[in-house]
């Protein structure tokens, strides 16, 4: 992947996969509540400025996470969505703790289509193949 640097931080790197036409979203370390919730918002205005319909989201470098599912996190959904979001390959982390925290809170996603992974080639290539659904127009509407 040739990524364009977003975001490089300690606890997260977004890059711009031009060449795919998606974010590709590392996660490191430990997240807590608030860490989760500033790295999401990391994602939206990356997301913003980079618009694309996917993203590769990239756990498998998580020791640990206490993220729950919140108003919040609904909130934060709907605002990916409305920034194009169609497509999720989420990478599963190894920790068992972490892992299950995540499949908590993507069994309550509907939209966008998120479908999780163990490997990063397996969600590259699922993420390869799925195409953008074009959107109404706000003036369809």
């Amino acid at each position: 992947m040739q990524l364009h640097p977003i975001v490089d931080s300690p606890q997260l790197f977004i890059g711009h996969d031009a060449h795919n036409g998606w974010l590709y979203v590392d996660w490191k370390g430990e997240h807590n509540q608030d860490s989760s919730q500033n790295c999401c918002m990391q994602m939206l205005n990356s997301l913003r400025d980079w618009p694309c319909h996917k993203i590769l989201n990239d756990n498998s470098s998580i020791s640990h996470t206490t993220m729950q599912l919140s108003e919040w996190g609904a909130w934060w959904i709907g605002e990916m969505r409305r920034a194009g979001l169609q497509y999720i390959a989420w990478v599963l982390p190894r920790s068992l703790m972490a892992r299950q925290q995540v499949e908590v809170a993507v069994a309550a996603i509907e939209v966008p289509r998120v479908t999780t992974f163990d490997d990063i080639a397996s969600a590259y290539v699922w993420l390869q193949q799925q195409q953008p659904v074009a959107q109404p127009s706000p003036l369809d509407r």
